[in-house]
């Protein structure tokens, strides 16, 4: 298995910025993709950005594209999520999800992690 501990959330006004760390320990060499996703009050967890892990390819929701970057240091078994021009809507408590190697998955659905973190909360002021 694969433990994931998020850190960096935390208060912030309309158009700032925060990077948000996801460290994973345990058996990192089996791990293909790394994700994030983020939960808002009386709201379903949806997908926001996710990395492959040997390639460094990315993904985004269209929600966050051009304002989110998510990125990975392999020598850290860290991947990050830089966030900038925040609004209020990006408000949420964020968690960092890993798939390891196996048969194909969604790559945007909840279902296609089976390690997740404890997750970070992100508010954002109007």
């Amino acid at each position: 298995q694969v433990q994931l501990v998020e850190s960096g959330g935390g208060l912030v006004q309309t158009g700032g910025s925060l990077r948000l760390s996801c460290a994973a320990s345990g058996r990192t060499y089996s791990i293909y993709r790394v994700a994030w996703f983020r939960q808002a009050p009386g709201k379903e967890r949806e997908f926001a950005a996710y990395i492959i892990w040997s390639s460094g390819s990315t993904d985004y929701a269209d929600s966050v594209k051009g304002r989110f970057t998510i990125s990975r240091d392999n020598a850290k078994n860290t991947v990050y999520l830089e966030m900038n021009s925040l609004k209020p809507e990006d408000t949420a408590h964020y968690y960092c999800a890993a798939r390891l190697y196996g048969a194909y998955s969604n790559p945007r659905l909840r279902s296609s992690y089976a390690n997740w973190g404890q997750g970070t909360q992100v508010t954002v002021s109007s």
